[in-house]
């Protein structure tokens, strides 16, 4: 599909890409001044800078494209990837935060090294690169790359090195400060463009009761039959949760933002931001969808529904704001993975190996930000080769290599008994299990329908490590590890008065979510 682009559309594209550049080169110039700023932004981030931020990083190409090709295909069951993140995003902020902040740690590897020791610190720093490679870098250019490919008709690989090109350019001379506001800027292209996509599709239709009616009643159920093959309610119950904690909460390129919040309250807040945008996320991501399957649906699929709505819908001038929206999603989630692989690589590999300055530091992370995007365009052209759909491919590889840390993580937070020899099975053994897995999934090895549905395979996986975690840390005794990590009783008694407001905004917020449920029961 190649779309003619008016004049109008490629006046407002052109301005697009020069005030992306301006705002990631120009308002950074003097930002990357030592360490702290490169990689954590000097931990100044306002609350609204973080919850921005985390959105425009989250909000890429599948949640664009994929989403609404579930919409398409399935209906609002999608919605509960976004509808039931916020109580991921609440654990992260008010239990693991607090834990992070306190030591003052840069990486998730070193706060395992604090919890269970180096071993598990060192594969950690291996495992992060690993999967900020493929899951952050490789499938969003694949899918980015694909789109771009469309709209403008150029070779895959040739939009995959202009999108890796642009994002690697301000992403190593400004560091985490250029990703965040660059971020808040492409949050606002990507939501208003958005929202005016879905009146538009709206109106087309003719109001919200024919929309109602005139898609199928199983489109608007948010937990189907168990006997549903993909999206069935235990696959949602029980396999997002899985991802989901480490996604919200041991990911580097989603905590690193939190980290680098002004203090603790800034940081609650803006995980606090980004829950209550989930709630609309949805409505101009998933919806969108929906409304493509009762205008096009002889002309549609399910991987090109956004595209196809755009394309018929959009106005001159409004159809270059939407491709905009499509590529500011995609280099923003490729600039806030390469931020991540340089922080991760230049602090615990290169720091460890040799002794650096802040000069060095900087230095060596602006480099590594170059190859990490050439080693990128190598893993979305192996992506390409794959055969599988955008929402498949990218969340297929989180829920397989989630279910390794999701289980040191949250035992290492909760469970004292949890200890080093247990945590060292889980990440060693099952990390290379999960690998293997998520390798023959993608290649579809042995053969094509092997493998279940990728929810179902995480909590098989996470179900099994989890096993192996309690087994052993009940044999083994506990590794006496010297650690300055605080209780969550510690915690609250620290940070309860302050952060009452806090609580409060997760309270409404669940209020909320609950009414959403009712509603959609």
């Amino acid at each position: 599909m190649k779309i003619t682009l008016s004049t109008l559309d490629f006046i407002v594209l052109v301005v697009y890409i020069i005030l992306l550049l301006l705002i990631g080169f120009y308002l950074n110039r003097k930002s990357a001044k030592s360490n702290a700023d490169i990689f954590l932004g000097g931990r100044m981030l306002r609350w609204w800078q973080i919850g921005l931020s985390l959105f425009s990083a989250n909000a890429g190409p599948m949640m664009l494209i994929g989403f609404a090709g579930i919409g398409f295909s399935h209906g609002v069951v999608g919605s509960n990837f976004e509808w039931l993140a916020w109580i991921f995003l609440l654990i992260l902020a008010m239990f693991f935060l607090p834990h992070y902040l306190a030591t003052k740690i840069s990486t998730m590897p070193q706060f395992l090294k604090l919890r269970f020791g180096n071993r598990c610190y060192n594969f950690l720093t291996i495992y992060s690169l690993i999967s900020i490679l493929l899951v952050w870098l490789g499938s969003a250019l694949y899918a980015g790359g694909l789109i771009i490919s469309q709209i403008f008709g150029w070779p895959l690989m040739y939009s995959v090195i202009v999108v890796t090109i642009i994002a690697t350019s301000f992403t190593a001379v400004g560091g985490l400060k250029a990703v965040v506001r660059t971020g808040i800027f492409q949050s606002v292209i990507i939501i208003v463009s958005s929202i005016i996509l879905s009146w538009l599709a709206l109106k087309q239709i003719g109001g919200i009761d024919r929309f109602v009616t005139a898609v199928p009643d199983d489109y608007w159920k948010l937990f189907r039959p168990a006997s549903d093959p993909q999206y069935s309610w235990i696959a949602i119950i029980t396999g997002y949760p899985v991802v989901a904690i480490y996604y919200w909460c041991a990911d580097q390129t989603i905590v690193q933002k939190v980290l680098a919040a002004k203090n603790l309250k800034e940081g609650q807040f803006g995980a606090l931001l980004l829950a209550v945008l989930k709630i609309i996320m949805p409505l101009i991501f998933i919806f969108p969808g929906m409304m493509c399957y009762v205008l096009y649906r002889d002309l549609a699929q399910e991987d090109n529904a956004y595209i196809t709505l755009v394309t018929n819908l959009m106005p001159a001038g409004l159809l270059g704001l939407c491709l905009a929206a499509i590529i500011a999603a995609l280099i923003d989630t490729v600039s806030s993975g390469l931020n991540s692989f340089s922080t991760v690589f230049t602090l615990d590999i290169a720091g460890r190996i040799w002794e650096l300055d802040d000069k060095a530091r900087i230095r060596i992370g602006k480099w590594i930000t170059v190859v990490a995007g050439l080693l990128a365009i190598g893993i979305a052209f192996l992506f390409s080769r794959s055969g599988k759909g955008f929402f498949e491919l990218s969340q297929g590889m989180v829920s397989i290599l989630a279910p390794p840390l999701s289980v040191v993580f949250i035992t290492g937070i909760l469970w004292k008994r949890m200890n080093s020899t247990a945590a060292e099975f889980v990440l060693y053994g099952g990390g290379l299990i999960c690998l293997l897995v998520g390798i023959c999934n993608v290649l579809n090895l042995p053969y094509a329908g092997f493998w279940p549905h990728f929810l179902i395979l995480s909590v098989y996986l996470f179900v099994g490590l989890l096993t192996v975690a309690v087994f052993v840390s009940m044999v083994y005794k506990p590794a006496l590890i010297p650690t300055s990590l605080p209780t969550l009783l510690e915690t609250d008694k620290t940070n309860g008065k302050e952060l009452r407001m806090v609580w409060l905004g997760w309270i409404l917020l669940g209020l909320f979510m609950l009414f959403i449920y009712w509603n959609f029961r």
